[in-house]
Formats: structure tokens, C-alpha cells, sequence
């Protein structure tokens, strides 16, 4: 019986140059890169979450605020505070100014 002898091909140097490089970036710089895409998503997804609460905590403020100018500006308080200083409260003297 005879044996039969396979052939091995030599793969040239441009050919082994190649593979390497594909195993290199199929294995080592894709991998890496995925995981630190992966981690500078989540960096900016919690500044992101850092940001949308201090809007949140800025928009109760302003939300205060604009209830005790509203409190501020009443009829009653304005009443209040003319009599407070020897003054008459006369409505047609008064003149709204609105933004």
C-alpha cells in the first residue's frame, strides 16, 4: 500500500504578514476597542445623568422662586405693605408690567 504524501503550501511572506494581522485585529485591537467605546458610553451616560439632575434641582428652583414672587406681588401684600408705610392703596395709579 502506498502512502499517500500531502502537500503543504507555503504561504509567502506578504501571505503570513496578512494572517498575522488579521488574527491581530480579529482578536487583540477589535476586542479592546469594543471595551473602551463600551466604557466611554458609560462615562458620558453618567455625566449625562450628572447634568439632567441639576437641570431637575435648577428647575425646582426657578419653580420656588417664581412662587414667591408670585406671593410677593399680591394684592394683599402689596395692600399690606402700603399701609405699612402711611400710603394709599389705589388701584388706577397702578400700572402691571409683564415680561
Amino acid at each position: 500500500m502506498r502512502t499517500k504524501r500531502v502537500k503543504r503550501i507555503k504561504l509567502l511572506k506578504g501571505e503570513k504578514m496578512m494572517a498575522f494581522l488579521v488574527v491581530f485585529f480579529g482578536f487583540i485591537v477589535m476586542p479592546t476597542s469594543w471595551v473602551y467605546t463600551k466604557a466611554l458610553l458609560s462615562e458620558t451616560n453618567i455625566e449625562l445623568e450628572k447634568i439632567e439632575s441639576k437641570i431637575s434641582s435648577q428647575n425646582n428652583a426657578n419653580e420656588a422662586l417664581s412662587m414667591q414672587i408670585d406671593e410677593l406681588a399680591s394684592i394683599e401684600n402689596i395692600q399690606s405693605i402700603a399701609n405699612e408705610s402711611g400710603l394709599s392703596y389705589n388701584n388706577s395709579n397702578i400700572k402691571n408690567i409683564n415680561e
